[in-house]
């Protein structure tokens, strides 16, 4: 039996942006409802993190929601296995609300673990694993070295895997806690990543600038062999484009109509020219064009990470590079909260 794997999916991301949701649709759409009808799939597994605010969702996030994942997935006939993540629980200590069990009850394809729960598909027997805190640390704890089952499932905050390509997690449980599995996926970081047993599948789609140029989409797992592989996102949001007096006449722009566009430039020596260059992009209705321009810099590939960052990774980035006493994982992680809080408000 083959199953479907998607996780992170954060409806509702970017204050409920329509343009994100447009470009979330064409994933959907375009590849992921194809691919299951295509193949016969009939069971997916979402591994948290489903909807972005843990405080709240705006009604046409929700609507959106419905309209187009859960309303088409219950006309599929295809039945729904919910993982709690931390951005699902609306507190930080408790998974027992949240926003999966409180916003599908109407759906009866859909079922959401908000505690580890051991869970047959086909003759495998899964361990699901929701956001681990302080109220199911101990419970969860000792049902992963108590269960018999072969693969485990769940949102899970590992020490050692990357958070992004430019940041690797330095805190969270260790991952010797899941040797004695022979596949382990998780959700909550959005980049893939592995260890040989336990797999970071990532989300479906580019979300902030930390995903350009990032392979996204879902996973498909065999319940019988144990085998899994990706089914690619090929549509993009974020785009690098290096500007080296390119002749503007030689750019095309269909691709970039709608997207989020980063132009940086590492040598203009025709101002004029580097204006017909900038203006075609805006006469193809980008979304949003930002320009960089630093010619002070070496061009290395630690540059053209640091040019694709996020708030986030430099303040990561910063607190590692700093000559502080205090922890400095601890540190990131109250940054982190503090900033996720941020996002969140109105």
């Amino acid at each position: 039996m083959k199953v479907a794997i998607i996780t992170d999916q954060h409806f509702g991301a970017r204050k409920n942006s329509k343009l994100f949701h447009d470009y979330f649709l064409e994933f959907y759409n375009n590849v992921f409802f194809p691919f299951l009808e295509k193949n016969g799939i009939s069971t997916v597994i979402d591994m948290g993190d489903t909807f972005d605010s843990r405080k709240g969702i705006d009604f046409s996030s929700l609507a959106w929601a419905k309209n187009n994942y859960y309303d088409r997935l219950h006309e599929m006939g295809v039945q729904v296995h919910t993982i709690v993540g931390n951005h699902t629980a609306y507190y930080k200590n408790t998974n027992e609300v949240n926003a999966v069990d409180l916003l599908l009850r109407e759906y009866n394809n859909v079922t959401v673990y908000s505690q580890p729960t051991e869970v047959k598909l086909d003759n495998l027997n899964i361990l699901f694993i929701p956001w681990i805190n302080q109220e199911n640390e101990e419970t969860t704890l000792k049902l992963i070295k108590k269960t018999t089952c072969q693969c485990a499932m769940g949102h899970l905050e590992l020490q050692g895997f990357r958070v992004n390509r430019q940041l690797v997690m330095e805190h969270g449980l260790d991952s010797k806690l899941f040797e004695k599995f022979k596949r382990v996926f998780s959700g909550h970081y959005h980049t893939r990543s592995n260890n040989g047993t336990v797999f970071y599948l990532g989300n479906p789609y580019e979300i902030y600038w930390t995903d350009v140029g990032d392979t996204r989409g879902f996973t498909i797992f065999d319940t019988e062999t144990l085998e899994h592989q990706y089914v690619d996102n090929p549509y993009r949001m974020f785009f690098n484009i290096y500007y080296e007096d390119t002749p503007h006449q030689m750019l095309k722009t269909d691709e970039y109509i709608g997207k989020i566009v980063k132009i940086i430039v590492r040598k203009k020596s025709n101002q004029k020219q580097f204006e017909k260059f900038i203006d075609k992009f805006y006469s193809s209705n980008v979304a949003e064009l930002k320009v960089v321009e630093n010619f002070q810099i070496q061009e290395t590939k630690d540059i053209e990470e640091f040019e694709s960052e996020d708030t986030l990774s430099i303040l990561d980035r910063y607190i590692q590079e700093s000559e502080v006493e205090l922890d400095k994982s601890t540190l990131q992680n109250m940054i982190r909260e503090v900033y996720q809080e941020a996002c969140e408000l109105v």
